[in-house]
């Protein structure tokens, strides 16, 4: 039983302090996605980025807008992607059993700031999504190197 429980907490341990990585974009595009600069002409910006907590960072978890693979994100990666703007978009992240998604009501012109977040569920860890204020977003991303949109595990 003592083998059981010493195995299971290294399993846990494990899923918050381990390291996963991702397909990373060139440093000049993520240098020119943290200037913050308006989207095209007819469309809204959308940062997704998951922070540099220790929380999970064994994990990899697929971030999806409007059912787009946007990529596998890891601690410390962010994404940007352009959507039409004055429209509803759905952002949806794996989680345990099903994605999670957040409802964005975006406007033409407009940068929008997603955090990813892992949370412990049941089994394994989950990933959430909430909308942050501007001012948190770009704290937070310019900490952040940008990951290679497009690759999802599913």
């Amino acid at each position: 039983m003592k083998l059981i429980k010493t195995a299971a907490a290294m399993a846990v341990l494990a899923l918050m302090t381990g390291c996963a990585s991702v397909n990373m974009a060139p440093q000049q595009e993520s240098s020119q996605a943290k200037q913050f600069e308006a989207p095209e002409e007819g469309m809204a910006g959308v940062y997704v980025f998951r922070k540099q907590s220790p929380f999970g960072a064994a994990l990899k978890k697929d971030i999806w807008i409007d059912g787009e693979c946007i990529g596998e994100s890891a601690r410390g990666v962010f994404f940007y992607h352009q959507v039409e703007g004055d429209q509803e978009h759905e952002v949806a992240t794996e989680s345990e059993f099903s994605p999670n998604t957040l409802s964005l009501m975006t406007e033409s012109g407009n940068n929008y700031f997603v955090e990813q977040y892992i949370k412990m569920g049941a089994f394994v860890g989950g990933a959430n999504l909430r909308l942050v204020d501007e001012e948190q977003g770009k704290e937070e991303i310019s900490k952040l190197s940008m990951a290679r949109s497009g690759s999802c595990s599913q």
